[in-house]
């Protein structure tokens, strides 16, 4: 029999995991990104055990949590230091079957990457689709080199995806969630802190420890749509949240300008009727785009493409109207409910009038002193995930 083709269409977190787990299966894959390079756009993910145990399926999970980097305590702040919430690493561990894991995507395209064929991905290669296929024919795409074939497609190409528009042009597709967030690797200040996410008046801080001894440290906040600073992003986080407390104001001292990361937030808070047609499916923010509230957006993505590649490979000749529905079937219901909650989790994060920012504070304050584990009854029906399949051996 010859041997199926899947091509994915961009090569982010999502689309790399689906390469790999549809590789280990038995497919053949090809990879195509637009971008020049695998250089990931941003700069640290949080892994939750939900994806580690995706991971896990393809062989990866272990070497993932071997960068797990937080010990010990952490939680939610005001700005000024108060703790609102708190909580430690090895309860996060026991609720969840296992450890929070922050790294930098970087890191992480490297380990998907290596566990690919050499060739498999191609950069410079923009793809777009021209035909979805169906149970009887090929899904076809325009490629650098011309038109290519494929027995499944996998649409993975982000937030402005082409392959979503092409699958559903009368969605509307993603909106600006009214925030923009801002990313900074830089090293540690030489005074300890906790771990800790710092909600303010319409900003949000956070500061993490990275495994090789760096700080991950991410900040969102209200503003306009398509907004930049009239300097420089360093300047407009300082005028934000220089005068937030240790180790805010470290953290900012050591940042170098050039390297702020600025996105806005745009999400899909109208679920797409499926997240298939024809013989292509969708992944991740393509499929489902969504405010970093909970920290899922990567983690949801890994799941999807274990989970399409489960489905994919349950029947021996794979037809692609049954194998996609079933996928449509586990991961819509899911993703739009984590979708919604991580909205209302944004709303609530950024709160702007003082009376709703001290109500917020107390509340959270007064559950918290009721009953510890507050930030993590959050992700509870989250981070428990389990998938449909049985780990795999490690991958060295």
């Amino acid at each position: 029999m010859e041997q199926r083709r899947a091509i994915v269409v961009g090569a982010g977190i999502g689309g790399l995991t689906a390469a790999v787990a549809l590789h280990r299966d038995g497919w053949q894959v090809t990879v195509l990104e637009r971008a020049a390079d695998l250089a990931p756009v941003g700069a640290g993910i949080g892994l939750a055990p939900n994806a580690q145990r995706a991971l896990d399926v393809i062989g990866l999970g272990d070497r993932v949590r071997d960068l797990a980097a937080w010990q010990g305590d952490g939680g939610m702040r005001t700005p000024d230091g108060r703790w609102l919430a708190r909580t430690n690493a090895t309860a996060a561990a026991a609720r969840f079957g296992g450890p929070l894991v922050l790294l930098h995507r970087a890191t992480l395209v490297e380990i998907l990457a290596s566990a690919l064929p050499d060739g498999t991905v191609r950069t410079a290669a923009a793809a777009a689709l021209v035909d979805p296929g169906d149970d009887h024919r090929p899904a076809r795409l325009a490629t650098p080199q011309g038109e290519a074939e494929a027995e499944l497609v996998v649409g993975a190409d982000g937030i402005r995806s082409v392959t979503r528009h092409a699958l559903f042009p009368g969605h509307q597709g993603t909106r600006y969630s009214g925030c923009t967030t801002w990313r900074v690797v830089v090293p540690a200040p030489a005074r300890p802190f906790a771990p800790h996410e710092t909600w303010g008046a319409g900003r949000l801080w956070g500061t993490q420890p990275l495994k090789d001894g760096r700080i991950y440290a991410y900040a969102m906040a209200t503003a306009p749509a398509g907004g930049r600073a009239p300097d420089d992003e360093k300047a407009e986080l300082l005028r934000l949240f220089g005068d937030w407390h240790h180790p805010v104001p470290e953290i900012l001292a050591a940042v170098d300008p050039a390297q702020v990361l600025r996105h806005d937030v745009h999400h899909l808070p109208d679920p797409l009727p499926a997240f298939h047609r024809g013989r292509v499916a969708l992944l991740g923010d393509a499929a489902h785009a969504m405010m970093p509230s909970l920290g899922q957006g990567g983690n949801q993505a890994i799941e999807d493409a274990v989970v399409l590649a489960h489905h994919a490979r349950s029947a021996a000749d794979f037809v692609p109207g049954p194998a996609l529905a079933a996928y449509t079937a586990d991961r819509l219901p899911r993703t739009t409910a984590i979708v919604r909650k991580a909205a209302r989790t944004g709303a609530v994060t950024m709160l702007s009038a003082r009376p709703a920012v001290a109500l917020r504070s107390a509340l959270v304050g007064a559950v918290s002193r009721l009953g510890p584990g507050l930030v993590l009854r959050g992700f509870d029906g989250i981070a428990d995930w389990h998938p449909p399949v049985a780990p795999a051996p490690r991958v060295s």
